[in-house]
């Protein structure tokens, strides 16, 4: 669909000279995504018994076939189409490769290679820190990570803390957020209170990770000993490059770090933070991945407990060699109270965290008074521009068909991303321009279009029978039956505001108790 676009709008990609500067950067790059590089931590470990975990050639054989063959071959240019179209042929090989590689507790030097595709992270690129380092591994490997991925996560507690939402079943962006704004609407529910948010800032969160710390944090969660030495072996000794353009530097071997783009690194990630947990109960540390908010829930200008908790997480990142970006860290105050006190700022190794209006929370714009103008303002604009695009499409005879799909991949997952989080209170000159630009591409695409009303019930519906059916849910407890009598039926949440009555999951416990 991109590529058709491009040629109907005669798109052609800028080139510019080759300068000593872009000859140099990939050197320099290099050097910049190895810069936490810690030369004191143990690379090895005493041995231990073999391990008892392997694989058969049948799991094998599957997950090569699930390989996307659109994806970029690695530093050994085996492309993943040939993975797939040869997956019982190769199958019994590379069975035995990844047994014996588990057996010894090593991976083969040439599968941990990695080549840096450095991504600037805005559009305007001013410091080598603009860059996010993407690597290009080996896809055999990766099909390699996949298998051991889904034994670790077999083998984890379910206690494993709740408020991490990324990298697991039935988690998503939106829990966070319902999460987040459910715990703070709660609160302000009562007297005198308000809520504190603290969104942390990691510099290169994945680079920093140190192996040997996150095997002794995975024996601690019962995996097994050679296991675990197999992922430190994995992590340490791995040839790197990057490539900027034709221009590659010189390699360098990483111990610290896992590369963002191989398979088991987000699992990794978020074991190594598991014990990053909040240590006073009028206080929540909400992840996703590397995105943490600290939320703490204030009663009576109290704030003992919320600026303790801040200054152990202080010490937890320095513990666990992350370094926390105070300059792009943000502090968020939700106070309703009518008589309003000054509140004193937070620091933070004693830098002072800027205290901010509007924030953007996992793609949402998240604001002191947690109303969602700012938010709709924002993805309206951005959906507007998308219609033009579709109106391109239309012009050059695409079919109705054609349109509705590229509606719905590029303009509906704007206007509906994480709808169930924030829908249910946008105020009705909100909601109009939302739906003006679904009545919009309706003109263009010439077939009727679902309204957002119904889009977001639908989805509120859907999220609320997916949390019920998973005990482990940090919001299942919200959803308690009613007697026996009532079957189907769940107690409804007390509000005292209308804020609280419109969220997520108010709304949810309305919406079941109504279908029944």
């Amino acid at each position: 669909m991109w590529q058709g676009l491009q040629s109907i709008t005669d798109y052609r990609k800028k080139s510019s000279p080759v300068t000593d500067q872009d000859v140099l950067l990939p050197g320099r790059l290099n050097n910049f995504f190895a810069r936490f590089e810690d030369n004191t931590v143990p690379l090895t470990r005493s041995a231990t018994k073999t391990c008892g975990l392997s694989f058969t050639a049948a799991e094998v054989s599957k997950t090569f076939k699930h390989v996307n063959p659109r994806k970029a071959a690695g530093p050994d240019g085996i492309p993943s189409r040939a993975l797939r179209a040869c997956a019982d042929q190769l199958a019994g090989v590379f069975t035995d490769i990844f047994n014996q590689s588990l057996y010894q507790s090593a991976v083969p030097t040439c599968f941990k290679r990695a080549t840096i595709v450095p991504v600037p992270k805005k559009a305007k690129v001013t410091e080598l820190n603009d860059y996010r380092p993407v690597a290009l591994t080996s896809v055999i490997m990766k099909c390699f990570e996949r298998l051991v991925k889904d034994h670790i996560t077999s083998t984890l507690p379910d206690t494993l803390d709740p408020l991490q939402f990324a990298y697991r079943p039935n988690r998503s962006t939106d829990d966070a957020i319902s999460t987040t704004l459910h715990t703070a609407l709660t609160h302000l529910d009562k007297r005198n209170t308000y809520v504190r948010m603290l969104f942390i800032d990691y510099s290169s969160a994945f680079n920093t990770i140190v192996p040997s710390k996150l095997v002794i944090k995975l024996e601690t969660l019962g995996l097994d000993p050679a296991l675990c030495n197999w992922v430190l072996d994995f992590l340490t000794g791995r040839p790197q490059v990057v490539r900027v353009g034709n221009n590659i530097s010189s390699p360098l071997i990483l111990n610290t770090g896992a590369p963002q783009g191989c398979v088991l690194s987000p699992l990794l990630y978020s074991l190594f933070t598991h014990d990053c947990v909040a240590t006073h109960a009028s206080n929540s540390i909400i992840k996703f991945a590397d995105d943490t908010t600290v939320v703490g829930l204030i009663t009576n200008n109290d704030e003992t407990a919320y600026r303790e908790e801040v200054r152990a997480l202080g010490v937890w990142c320095q513990e666990n060699n992350l370094t926390l970006n105070v300059n792009k860290t943000k502090e968020m105050i939700v106070d309703f109270r009518k008589q309003q006190r000054e509140h004193p700022p937070i620091h933070i190794d004693g830098t002072v965290v800027e205290r901010v209006a509007s924030f953007k929370f996992l793609g949402i714009h998240i604001t002191d008074k947690l109303n969602w103008s700012t938010h709709t303002d924002s993805i309206v604009k951005k959906a507007q521009q998308r219609l033009f695009n579709l109106r391109r499409l239309k012009k050059f005879g695409l079919s109705p068909k054609a349109l509705t799909n590229f509606y719905r991949c590029t303009i509906e997952s704007i206007l509906a991303g994480c709808i169930p989080a924030w829908y249910g209170n946008c105020t009705a000159l909100n909601r109009k321009a939302l739906q003006r630009v679904v009545r919009s591409a309706q003109r263009i695409t010439g077939g009727k279009l679902p309204a957002l009303q119904d889009t977001y019930t639908t989805r509120c519906h859907r999220k609320a029978i997916k949390i019920i059916k998973d005990i482990n849910h940090p919001s299942h407890c919200l959803f308690t039956p009613l007697s026996s009598r009532r079957r189907g039926q769940y107690r409804c949440i007390k509000a005292g505001t209308e804020r609280l009555k419109n969220s997520f999951y108010l709304k949810a416990i309305r919406l079941l108790n109504s279908h029944h």
